[in-house]
């Protein structure tokens, strides 16, 4: 097949390319250039340089063409400022999902058009599809399995998507790079939110938001028992960042039209949750199960057990088996089977 590779320089995108090279594909690699100038300039630094440079090494070792597109109007449009908006508003936003539906398998797919084949990429996740019908599987490792940040895309998207590393352990990956002597066998992964390199996240929020003096109350009294900076800074379940007398103090909920961000120092005995609203729900094959349903409010391996009641207005109540601290308006909650990823929601 004629395959686009999606490189970033890190070990998982590399060990994919190789794979598919190896299987006698027509490869192209893709370094997608979507880090924000201006943010890096005033705020700090990104390694988009270091990434490009080892996606070019391992270009050169494979005998793979590498060209870079520029994608960052299209991800201020279609990632930045909902983001900013969100947390606005008072919400938990998650960038690193919209960024797979709506640039890596969104801008970038209309990009190339009908030109390739398949859109590779180095995610933990595998694609199964038959009878024209496309499904998001679960991998091996429960601890890189990337489904969560892959629930919001549609049929069409998936029935492109290819994902060579998907079955494997970190492991293997890592030692089949040793193997095929890349020059990026040894490179750390990369950590945080995709546009903002070694930006502080706070940094990102205050230089768009500002700050703004607001109340920390104490949910249990209605006292007030400490300042702020503003709202935004601050999602639920959250502890660090109050350091008051008589804690743990943990975030319990916003009003953002207030600036008052209500916390408690009994969260973890009285304030957890079980259940929850969702709406925006997207199903990646048309419907969830009928039973065995799971959800993971986060990315990582933990999964409650939960059932889904719809709401005549395309909402529905959800009530898992188990308790959570960090239930957030604006998270995704991301819904499964044992094998499957069946799609997605936002909490409100």
């Amino acid at each position: 097949m004629k395959i686009a590779v999606l490189l970033s320089g890190g070990v998982d995108s590399s060990v994919a390319l190789a794979m598919l090279k190896e299987q006698g594909h027509d490869c192209t690699a893709f370094y997608l250039k979507i880090w924000l100038e201006d943010e890096l300039a005033s705020l700090g630094s990104c390694p988009w340089e270091e990434d490009l440079s080892y996606a070019q090494k391992v270009c050169d070792l494979l005998k793979v063409p590498l060209k870079v597109v520029n994608l960052q109007k299209e991800y201020w449009d279609r990632v930045v400022a909902y983001v900013i908006a969100e947390v606005r508003a008072g919400r938990t936003p998650n960038p690193d999902m919209l960024c797979n539906e709506r640039v890596k398998f969104g801008a970038f797919y209309d990009s190339i058009d009908s030109s390739f084949d398949k859109v590779a990429t180095g995610h933990y996740a595998d694609v199964e599809g038959s009878g024209g019908i496309f499904r998001l599987c679960r991998v091996p490792d429960p601890v890189k399995d990337q489904t969560y940040f892959l629930a919001g895309l549609s049929q069409v998207q998936l029935s492109r998507a290819l994902f060579p590393i998907g079955r494997m352990l970190k492991k293997e990956v890592r030692d089949l790079a040793k193997m095929l002597d890349l020059p990026n066998k040894d490179r750390k992964d990369s950590q945080g939110i995709c546009f903002l390199g070694k930006i502080d996240y706070d940094e990102f929020i205050r230089r768009h938001l500002g700050e703004k003096e607001g109340d920390l109350v104490d949910v249990d009294t209605g006292k007030v028992v400490g300042k702020h900076k503003g709202f935004w800074f601050y999602t639920a379940g959250q502890r660090h960042g109050i350091p008051l007398h008589a804690g743990p103090w943990y975030v319990m909920n916003k009003d953002a039209d207030k600036n008052i961000v209500y916390i408690s120092n009994k969260y973890k005995k009285e304030k957890v949750r079980d259940r929850f609203v969702v709406g925006e729900v997207r199903w990646i094959a048309g419907s969830p199960p009928s039973d065995g349903l799971l959800v993971k409010l986060r990315h990582g391996p933990n999964l409650y057990a939960c059932v889904l009641t719809a709401r005549t207005d395309g909402r529905f109540d959800v009530v898992i088996d188990g308790n959570d601290q960090g239930i957030a308006p604006g998270q995704f909650a991301v819904f499964y089977d044992g094998k499957y990823c069946y799609g997605c929601g936002v909490i409100i």
